[in-house]
């Protein structure tokens, strides 16, 4: 029989579920309203509802964040998917090239930044082969979700159960079921073959069940006209030479409009003319004939739209169009800097209508639906992922200063970090918390970098989701759904665990894997208590189980980053995701027993 603490813990969750499934609101405003409904009532002690917020399993994912800010800004991430991806000449031969490095990178980085910088890499591949990007986009979400599942580091829901299986076994409780803690490479054993499995489905099968989408470049894409402005600095290679001898006489790809030299602006400019510090170069040019003028060394862009700070080997082209909600809206280039966000780029070029702009770029005014071709760093494509600002293009190809110093620092305190974990010299939180500051003291990321890199409203939402776990278990509902369970699955722990997983399955798919995780913890707990079994299958069940989202383009980040560079309908995702969901399940229901015994 219930009580009337559990009936309350029961209305919170219930109103949970609902607010996230039906209502605008954010999820770290709906947990936080659920955790402060738990403490008003009395649920459990605040300081057991509160402990999600010093759970190692949520400190872990904060400093794991900044671990991939470390990767992607030194630009070792980009330099790894640069060197792999290359051009295919088929869809699945791009799927061999871009799934299984995901699903390994995924398996040690936060997923949501590594899906961030493909969708420009796959839009950008679709644009300069013409294969179809709508069979690339889901499979890159789902071998980004397999392989961030099969390792202890790979998900946030996978952290959020090791750090409540540790104060577990600090608590000592002696009707617990056995208890083990759970290592860097534990989901692995039976992740990895599901990962296999799940990625060979995605080649064969899945691509067939995808929608087919004719690819159609622009044609105002293909004829719109930039002006670019570049200037000539005191120290630039190409002060006091010649038009002809700098390149710019007969240009390919673009053309020379005019120099600005202090006040006066020539046209019609003779081959033997000589450029000095100060200058300042205006070109016409389409998008394509961009990278090889933008690279030409000795030319500056001359617009800063935000502060660009770091080395320009860092930096990249990238084509977009000014979002309606941009900010930047009815501003003038002149008024710019924004020093606020957390990205940075310089305007290299501007089109309006298709055509380049008479007048000096300072003076454009910026219109909704300009294009604009910018520098940038290679953390802009994490940071304008959902398009506030800028609304992507294409990444345009050409040179880019080869220079990996960083990077290999980056890869190298990176891998120092999984190896301490995995072999049990370090926790993995000891293991980030040292690699974070290796990176720091190396120059592979800065503090503001590193603090700006957190998702908070990630961390409030984990650290809630696991306070809450404190009102199921202390209110009793955890034993009343538990022994609801068992009563389906009666005495055999075989059932009780395909039970578990499937329950965790449906719940991940409906709202967020970290609260699925937290709540059917102390269900799974006390189900093991009371079957008398191991806790650790159970354990590798609700690990993999709340993470495998695939049917619900709302229920995993990534999935809903792909929905529309994809161009999907939500029926897309259940039509690849609901027997991709069938195998997967029958392989951890299958699997799991056997590598770890009850």
């Amino acid at each position: 029989m219930m009580t009337t603490e559990a009936w309350i813990t029961a209305g919170i969750l219930a109103a949970t579920f609902a607010l996230l499934l039906l209502s605008r609101l954010p999820a770290h405003v709906i947990f936080l309203g659920a955790l402060t409904a738990a403490i008003t009532f009395g649920l459990a002690p605040v300081e057991d509802l509160l402990k999600g917020f010093s759970n190692q399993g949520v400190l872990t994912v904060a400093v794991l964040f900044m671990i991939a800010e470390g990767m992607y800004s030194t630009g070792a991430i980009t330099m790894i998917s640069d060197r792999i991806v290359g051009l295919p000449k088929s869809v699945l031969g791009a799927q061999f090239k871009i799934l299984p490095p995901v699903a390994a990178g995924s398996a040690f980085f936060n997923n949501t930044p590594l899906v961030a910088m493909m969708i420009p890499v796959v839009r950008d591949l679709s644009r300069s082969t013409s294969l179809d990007s709508s069979k690339i986009y889901i499979p890159l979400s789902y071998a980004s979700i397999l392989g961030g599942a099969s390792t202890l580091i790979g998900t946030s829901s996978n952290l959020i159960i090791a750090g409540l299986v540790l104060e577990q076994i600090a608590e000592n409780d002696p009707g617990a079921p056995v208890l083990e803690r759970i290592t860097i490479f534990v989901p692995t054993l039976v992740g990895l073959p599901v990962a296999i499995a799940g990625i060979v489905f995605l080649f064969f099968i899945g691509t067939k069940l995808l929608p087919k989408h004719d690819i159609k470049e622009d044609e105002e894409i293909k004829r719109r006209l930039y002006r670019a402005e570049f200037l000539i600095k005191e120290d630039s290679y190409l002060a006091g030479k010649t038009l002809e001898k700098s390149g710019f006489a007969s240009p390919t790809g673009y053309s020379l409009n005019s120099v600005r030299r202090g006040k006066e602006e020539k046209h019609l400019i003779d081959p033997s003319f000589v450029l000095n510090p100060g200058d300042i170069l205006t070109f016409f040019t389409n998008a394509d004939g961009l990278p090889a003028l933008w690279a030409t060394i000795g030319l500056t862009p001359l617009n800063t739209l935000f502060p660009i700070q770091a080395e320009r080997h860092r930096h990249r082209l990238v084509e977009v169009v000014i979002s309606p909600r941009s900010s930047l809206v009815g501003r003038s280039i002149e008024d710019l800097p924004e020093t606020e966000e957390p990205y940075e780029a310089a305007i290299v070029a501007i089109s309006r209508s298709g055509e380049p702009l008479d007048l000096p770029l300072r003076e454009v005014r910026i219109m909704a639906g300009d294009s604009a071709v910018l520098e940038v760093e290679d953390s802009f494509f994490y940071h304008n992922r959902n398009e506030t600002e800028f609304i992507i293009v294409k990444r345009l190809r050409g040179y880019r200063v080869k220079r990996t110093d960083r990077a290999i620092a980056a890869i190298v305190i990176t891998g120092a970090m999984v190896a301490a974990a995995a072999f049990g010299l370090l926790t993995i939180f000891n293991a980030a918390l040292l690699a974070t500051f290796a990176m720091l003291a190396t120059g592979c990321m800065s503090i503001r970098r590193a603090t700006k890199s957190i998702e908070w409203n990630t961390v409030v939402v984990l650290g809630c989701a696991v306070g809450l776990e404190a009102a199921v278990t202390e209110s009793g509902l955890a034993d009343v759904l538990a022994n609801l369970i068992s009563s389906i699955g009666g005495s055999d722990p075989y059932v009780a665990l395909a039970v578990v997983f499937v329950s965790c399955i449906i719940m991940t798919n409906v709202i967020t894997n970290a609260a699925a995780a937290a709540f059917m913890f102390p269900i799974a707990l006390s189900i093991a208590g009371d079957l008398g079994t191991s806790f650790m299958p159970f354990a590798v069940a609700l690990m993999l189980g709340t993470s495998y989202s695939f049917l619900n383009p709302a229920g995993y980040q990534t999935n809903l980053m792909v929905f529309e560079p994809g161009g999907y309908a939500a029926k897309d995702y259940i039509k690849v995701g609901l027997p991709l969901t069938i195998l997967v399940s029958l392989a951890v229901i299958l699997l799991t027993p056997l590598i770890y015994e009850f």
